[in-house]
């Protein structure tokens, strides 16, 4: 079993945020493999289903980007998993807008969200980092991220976020290199 964790923030006033990108990922996993209603567990939401052969639990924590940690780390020792059964997908700064990278463990880069989880389980984890571009300045950050996207960006965004869910079960086979490639083959086609 395999938890798959989206970061974003609650509310509907965030929903097109890009630092709600974690979110978004889990909503269209969850719809494209047909994944049980939502149950409100572990200080979030929490839907179980298959991908492939494995069991994968998707968790968006409701408790604010900055208290990610708290809500998965609960639903981590519920399952009684280690942080080798945790994704943990996110908006990142430092890749171009709309590509995906797979990296396991590493520094936070002063995302809040990743910063939470590795005080609450340290930072063994794998990441599905989702590039959401740097705006040029670092005064434009906050803005940038909590900015909704553009209409201009609404087909990528949902091409890139297809890609996701299509190519899925490479990521719950454990097969990073092979789940980046095929995303990427998508994205171009």
């Amino acid at each position: 079993m395999q938890l798959w964790a989206g970061l974003g923030n609650p509310g509907p006033q965030y929903a097109m945020h890009r630092h709600n990108i974690g979110f978004m990922a889990m909503d269209v996993l969850a719809e494209m493999h047909d994944f049980g209603p939502v149950q409100k567990k572990f200080q979030g939401w929490l839907q179980e289903g298959r991908i492939g052969g494995t069991k994968v639990l998707l968790l968006k924590p409701a408790t604010f980007m900055n208290e990610s940690g708290r809500s998965v780390g609960e639903a981590l020792r519920f399952y009684k998993l280690g942080t080798d059964a945790l994704t943990v997908f996110h908006d990142e700064l430092d890749l171009a807008p709309f590509k995906v990278k797979a990296k396991q463990g590493g520094g936070t880069a002063g995302h809040n969200g990743l910063r939470s989880i590795d005080q609450h389980l340290g930072p063994d984890f794998r990441r599905i980092r989702l590039g959401i571009g740097h705006p040029g300045h670092r005064d434009r950050v906050t803005g940038h991220v909590l900015g909704n996207y553009a209409k201009a960006e609404q087909d990528d965004l949902i091409t890139m976020l297809s890609a996701i869910g299509a190519e899925a079960e490479w990521l719950a086979r454990g097969d990073d290199v092979r789940f980046m490639n095929d995303v990427a083959r998508r994205q171009q086609e």
